[in-house]
């Protein structure tokens, strides 16, 4: 009893909530202990100095409120060499912001590029969901990756900064 009115004095101090703990799991919602997130990506890039329309698919599992370890899948088409990409990640969503809920995170990736050595990389992202129904969000975010093996010449930098756009939704 006293450890509930001690997190729900210490969220209502930071003004974060003010809700009792035992409404922990509305105000977290989908982004709560237990919760399943599907994710589609779509998008265009660029590498290789070739154009890629890019179509990928994942999931996240959310180990506390808040907090989502996943993996993802994407693969780059319509350019020569043809990338594929599997990416493991983890982020913290700010569930207890109103509307918007703003979230951070990290990753490690591997790119298996055809016809060459396969490159791994890591990196973070910042940004925010925007609510489009009871169980669905917008996510858009900045994104920075830095590449481990970057030594080749083929390679115009060994990092990079984008913008990314995911759609999540909640089983």
């Amino acid at each position: 009893m006293a450890r509930q009115w001690m997190a729900a004095f210490a969220a209502t101090v930071m003004g974060i909530c003010s809700v009792p703990l035992a409404n922990a799991q509305e105000v977290a919602g989908m982004f709560g202990k237990g919760r399943l997130h599907g994710i589609v990506t779509a998008g265009y890039g660029s590498a290789f100095g070739d154009d890629y329309a890019i179509f990928g698919a994942g999931v996240s599992y959310y180990l506390i409120d808040g907090l989502a370890i996943g993996g993802a899948f994407e693969t780059w088409r319509g350019g020569d060499p043809t990338l594929s990409k599997l990416t493991f990640s983890t982020q913290y969503v700010f569930y207890q912001v109103p509307r918007i809920k703003p979230f951070i995170g990290a990753f490690y990736r591997r790119t298996f590029i055809t016809g060459l050595d396969d490159l791994d990389s890591y990196g973070g992202r910042a940004g925010a969901y925007f609510q489009l129904g009871r169980n669905a969000y917008v996510g858009v975010a900045g994104v920075y990756e830095s590449y481990t093996d970057c030594t080749d010449s083929r390679y115009r930098s060994c990092s990079d900064t984008y913008p990314e756009v995911t759609f999540t939704f909640a089983f």
